[in-house]
């Protein structure tokens, strides 16, 4: 009995962080970050997150880093009548007070721009988010297969794409 209730606490021990996989400053929370695998030779990578503002000012999240990575854009989806239009929000993305704001497939994402190597499955990959007011907080990424549609840390939703009809609008 005893060896079952120290191997139960050594296994609880080390699956807590899964559970954890969230990181907090200023007001600013930030769930369960992940990405994907990515192909040999590919430029660009995706990430996916939420961010909760529990301050009581808006704050902006203007941008990050990603180890590997030239650099790190924040980039829009939405729906023009029978089109799905990705573009890049240069300004950054407002997250008003009491906001959770999500970051999901056929959403709003971060692009890791410029790839040294592609992402593959082992250890989570460290990053950045940089926000206005909150300042740089410090991530890991979790990476998933290269088909995932949600993290294994939690549930992010996400919203059916048709790369056929993706419109790309990088002018503002």
């Amino acid at each position: 009995m005893k060896r079952l209730l120290i191997a139960l606490a050594f296994a609880a021990a080390f699956a807590a962080p899964s559970f954890a996989h969230k990181f907090e400053k200023n007001g600013i929370t930030v769930h369960h970050p992940w990405t994907r695998i990515t192909a040999e030779g590919a430029a660009v990578g995706v990430g996916y997150l939420s961010i909760t503002n529990n301050s009581k000012d808006s704050d902006k999240l203007i941008g990050g880093t990603f180890e590997g990575a030239d650099h790190v854009e924040i980039h829009e989806m939405k729906m023009d009548g029978d089109k799905m239009i990705m573009r890049q929000l240069k300004d950054g993305l407002e997250i008003k007070p009491g906001e959770t704001v999500k970051f999901a497939p056929g959403s709003n994402h971060l692009m890791f721009v410029g790839l040294k190597a592609p992402i593959v499955k082992g250890p989570n990959v460290k990053g950045s988010l940089s926000f206005e007011k909150a300042g740089t907080i410090d991530v890991s990424f979790k990476v998933e297969s290269i088909g995932a549609t949600s993290s294994s840390d939690g549930d992010h939703g996400s919203m059916p794409m048709n790369g056929d009809e993706m419109k790309h609008d990088h002018a503002q």
